[in-house]
Parts: structure tokens; C-alpha cells; sequence
């Protein structure tokens, strides 16, 4: 019996004005996603219509989300969107679970224009969370600023769009399904292929499973213990981990994908990966990571549960990258760091004689870079690591990276820690995140401030706290020329140096959910000295976060108390 075609159906709409993308798409409550007519659609069709139509027609997107609420639901709006846009081909993870690396391994294995992520990273999930819509472009990473505006210029004054609300996609079906739709000479196509396959196959080629393998498994085996956290990185914990290396099928918890990420934020740090630290500070384990809801942020702990900052991570990746077999054939480039991050990896370059590039947060700052052939591996403090294998933060890669060097230097994380310190120096560190807070203060909070550290004045003062005198060498709002395409990006953040190399770094996120802005305030002192790398964290950069607290007035200012986390 012959079905008749799906019909295409125009929708009037009216714009909304807060679809302006920020440093990882459009983020807002699910509420908003879910309750307000149109507003999905709206974002949705203003991703599209940012492409070219000669590009998008018949062209192929993947599709992905980290599991939590309303992302079923959106995948539908966006599968009927997409044919009704001309969109030729949709590939899309089993039952819709696509990490955020594997989106970008996909784009590029398979040559998409790019690919749509539903995701709010660490946020939290559930109806009462938050929600979020990344576009990714062609290179697999996120779209830089012009797409970005593209994108918002077009949601400012969209008064329709395009959609064929008859379609229907069954996830949990692998295969492909082909559609007719009306006045559309060839049928549009979506292909359910498995989350893990392509990824796992990158990685095969990247590391050195068998050495892996040995280290995981064996009368010596090393111990670990991985926490997924509910979101997406559950299966590729057990394919990877487990099935494929060996580890225990104990060695991992929280593996099953949540809606709600078990009613807790998906964020590997020591606030919300709490069952993990405690786990690793009973001494039965030693490795232990977690990962956040997709799949691109991550955190390593040691024996007896030793926390290795991720702005040191990177620079320990950086110093051991010989003993990943694809470093080994390709060379390394270059390494970048956003400016946020600390300048540890910046002394590995210069022991390494290679570039380093400063860059502003956004992994999208990263992408010409590696297009380039300038960069190798890049990190951002915010517990992300990831190299030019794809164009994403990788968190299971980072994982991997570091079984690599263990397996390799045959010592725990913690021997390994503190032997890159005693070589290239500690750089104390820590954020202190002010979260939920009234727009409008936060603004004008940064906004006098650049003034103060921009006025002449300023960088001739001294501040005393204790005995600890602090001599400011220089200060600016952080600009970045683009050394590829010469794009500027201004406004990127406040930076004070120190006469001693400290810093203190000021800067308002965009990574949120839409409700109150938030001030990140970030503190670094380096010390060479071998005898004093065993200090608290909290106690060496205390007189630099007095100062940071009195230049800004930010308790004052915004009634605050306190910062809501502390990483």
C-alpha cells in the first residue's frame, strides 16, 4: 500500500529577544525550551537558515544530546525541521545519545556541515534544570563568533518557520529510514547509528590499547574507579573501559544516562563529585575520574583521593605526550590554553621550545589553531582537555591520556603530579565562582573595574596583606587577535599580573542557564621552591584573594557572603 508524501507546512512565528548564543549555544531553564510556544522551534530554525541554502540543501547534520529532559522531544522538532529545510541526510546516536566528543568525531569522519548538541554540560537537568542547543560546524567544533551572530541576527526578525509535524523517527531503531516528503525529488534520510562505534575506532588509532590494557588488567592491576554521573558518558565508560580494556565491570558507577543526571549537577569537580572522592579516599582505588553530562569535561583523582587541578593536567599531558603512539607519528605543533587557565602548560612550551597560544575561554578559540597546524593539545581550567584528534574537549581522550603516561612511567598520579612540580615549578591555583547573580550588578561590577585596572595609576600600586607585598606590573581587559584570520575578540575578561608572575583574572560566564549572570574570579601564585609544593591550596593564595575581594567590593556589591564554589 503506497503512503502519501509527509507534507511541508510553513508556521508563523514572532522572534523572541534573548536567543543570542552564548560561549556554548543557547542555555536556558527547560522551562523555557518546554513552555514557551515556539521558542524551541524559533532557535532552531534560526541554526538553519543560518546556512547557506545552497550548502544546506540536501546536505548531512548529525544529531546528539546528553540524555537529560525534553531532549527526545526536541530531537523530533529538530528531525521534522531539518526535512522540512532541506536538510538530505540526519545521523543521530541510539536513542539519541550522542557525546559531545563523538558529535564532532562524527562531523568529521563522515564530512557533515555540522551537527546540533542538545546539552547544558554541567547544568543541572530535569524539568526544574536547564537546557541547551549547540551548533557545532563543519570542522566538528563549536561555531565561532560570526556563526554565532549570524545565527541571533536571523532569530531577531524570524517570523516563520519550516517544519513536517506528520514525521516520525523511532530512536531506539538502528538503521536507516528513508521518508518522501512533499515536493522533494530525493527522500530525506536519518540514520540511527550506535553512540560508541566511530569514537571508540578514532581512539583505537590514537592510543596504545594493549599497554592500556596490561595497566587495567593482571595480577598488578591498577584499580579505578570512573563515575559517568548519570549523564552520557555511561556507555562509552563500559564499551571503552570495561568491555574493550579490561577494567572490572565494578570500575564504573553511575553508568546509566538519567533525565534528571540522578538529581544532582553533572560537574566533575570536589563539590558535586562527591561519592567519587569519597570512594578514592578510602584507598582501595588508584585512579579515579569523573565525567560531566556530555562527555567533553573531566576530573582525575589519585590514590587516597589526590586532586590534580586541571589547569595541571594539561601541562602533565603536555610534558608526556610521547607516550601516546599518534603524538609519537605526528609531532607536536603547539600548545594553547585559555587565558583563565594557569601558566603551567606555558613552561612546558618553553622547556619544549614550542608555541603557546593564549586564547580567550571558549573552545571555539581553539579551532583555527588546529585547522592551522599550530596546535597539538589545548586545556581550559574549567576541567577540559582536548587535542587535534577532533575539534571538542574530550574527556574520556583525557582519561586515556592519562592511563597512558601511567602505563608508561609505571608511577601513580600523585608521583606523577609532584614530579612535574619538582621539574617545572607549582602554579597554586583556584576559581571561585559567584553564581545566580542580579545582571545588572554583575555588569556594572565589571564595568568599574576595568576602569580601576585600566587607569595609569594603577599599575604603580602595592598591596599588602600580611607580610606579602604585591607590586601590580600590569593589567588589561584581555583582547585577542586571531593569528590565522585576524578576528578580534575584545572584553574577554580583567587581568592583573604581579610583579612575582601571580595573577588575578576576573571574568563573566556564558556558560549559564539563563538565571542571574555569574562572576568567575581566578587566582594563581607559581613557586618554585620544591619545599613549599605542599601547601594548601587556600592558604598560599589567600593574601591574592583578599586583594581580589577588596578591588572589586564583590560581597559588598552584590550581598554576597561568599562565592558558590570553589575549584
Amino acid at each position: 500500500m503506497e503512503t502519501s508524501p509527509i507534507p511541508v507546512v510553513t508556521v508563523q512565528t514572532a522572534p523572541f529577544d534573548d536567543q543570542r548564543p552564548g560561549t556554548n549555544g543557547l542555555r536556558r531553564k527547560t522551562a523555557a525550551f518546554e513552555g514557551k510556544k515556539n521558542y524551541l522551534q524559533n532557535y532552531i530554525q534560526s541554526v538553519l537558515s543560518s546556512i547557506d541554502l545552497r550548502d544546506r540543501q540536501g546536505c548531512t547534520m548529525v544529531v546528539g544530546s546528553d540524555g537529560r529532559y525534553f531532549s527526545r522531544a526536541a530531537i523530533e522538532v529538530i528531525v521534522q525541521m531539518a526535512a522540512a529545510n532541506g536538510i538530505g541526510r540526519l545521523v543521530i546516536g541510539h536513542n539519541g545519545l550522542l557525546s559531545t566528543p563523538a558529535v564532532s568525531c562524527i562531523i568529521r569522519k563522515i564530512k557533515a556541515i555540522g551537527g546540533i548538541i542538545l546539552t547544558a554540560s554541567h547544568n543541572p537537568g530535569g524539568p526544574g534544570g536547564d537546557f541547551g542547543v549547540k551548533f557545532n560546524v563543519a570542522n566538528g567544533g563549536p561555531s565561532p563568533d560570526t556563526v554565532m551572530e549570524r545565527i541571533y541576527q536571523v532569530s531577531r526578525t524570524l517570523e516563520e518557520y519550516a517544519i513536517c509535524p506528520d514525521l516520525r523517527i523511532d530512536l531506539s531503531r538502528l538503521g536507516r529510514h528513508d521518508f518522501d516528503l512533499e515536493n522533494k525529488f530525493k527522500p530525506f534520510r536519518v540514520e540511527i547509528v550506535d553512540s560508541v562505534d566511530v569514537y571508540l575506532q578514532l581512539l583505537r588509532n590514537i592510543f596504545d590499547f594493549s599497554a592500556i590494557k596490561s595497566l587495567l588488567t593482571g595480577p598488578n592491576q591498577l584499580k579505578i574507579h570512573i563515575d559517568a554521573m548519570n549523564g552520557v558518558m555511561g556507555p562509552y565508560v563500559r564499551r571503552i573501559l570495561c568491555d574493550e580494556l579490561g577494567a572490572p565491570a565494578n570500575s564504573a558507577v553511575n553508568c546509566v544516562p538519567l533525565e534528571d543526571f540522578g538529581g544532582r549537577p553533572p560537574e566533575p569537580n570536589l563539590t558535586y563529585a562527591t561519592s567519587l572522592v569519597d570512594a578514592m579516599k578510602g584507598g582501595d582505588f588508584g585512579f579515579g575520574a569523573a565525567f560531566d553530562a556530555d562527555g567533553d569535561r573531566y576530573m582525575i583523582l589519585g590514590e587516597n583521593g589526590f586532586f590534580v587541578n586541571p589547569s595541571d593536567s594539561v601541562a602533565i599531558m603536555a610534558a608526556n605526550l610521547s607516550t601516546i603512539p599518534y603524538f609519537r607519528q605526528l609531532g607536536v605543533k603547539g600548545f594553547a590554553r585559555s587565558m583563565a587557565t594557569s601558566t603551567a602548560l606555558d613552561r612546558v612550551a618553553k622547556a619544549m621550545k614550542l608555541a603557546l597560544y593564549e586564547t580567550p575561554t571558549g573552545w571555539r578559540y581553539f579551532g583555527n589553531l588546529m585547522d592551522s597546524g599550530r596546535c597539538s593539545l589545548c586545556g581550559e581550567e574549567s576541567f577540559g582537555t582536548g587535542s587535534d584528534h577532533i575539534r571538542e574537549k574530550d574527556g574520556l581522550w583525557s582519561v586515556l591520556v592519562w592511563l597512558s603516561i601511567m602505563a608508561a612511567r609505571k608511577q601513580g598520579v600523585e608521583q606523577i603530579v609532584r614530579e612535574h612540580w619538582a621539574k617545572f615549578g607549582r602554579n597554586y591555583f583556584c576559581r571561585f565562582d559567584y553564581e545566580g547573580l542580579d545582571p545588572r550588578a554583575a555588569f556594572y561590577l565589571m564595568k568599574d573595574l576595568d576602569s580601576v585596572i585600566s587607569d595609569k595609576a594603577f599599575t604603580s600600586q602595592k598591596f599588602a596583606v600580611g607580610d606579602h607585598v604585591y607590586s601590580v606590573e600590569r593589567a588589561d581587559n584581555f583582547e585577542y587577535i586571531d593569528p590565522v584570520d585576524g578576528t578580534v575578540a575584545r572584553n574577554q575578561g580583567l587581568r592583573i599580573v604581579f610583579s612575582d608572575t601571580s595573577r588575578l583574572v576576573f571574568r563573566m560566564s556564558g556558560s549559564g542557564g539563563g538565571l542571574g549572570a555569574t562572576i568567575r574570579i581566578y587566582a594563581e601564585s607559581f613557586e618554585r621552591d620544591p619545599e613549599r609544593h605542599n601547601r594548601e591550596t587556600q592558604v598560599v593564595l589567600g593574601p591574592l584573594i583578599a586583594i581580589a575581594l577588596k578591588i572589586s567590593n564583590i560581597h559588598e556589591r552584590t550581598g554576597r557572603r561568599g562565592p558558590n564554589i570553589i575549584t
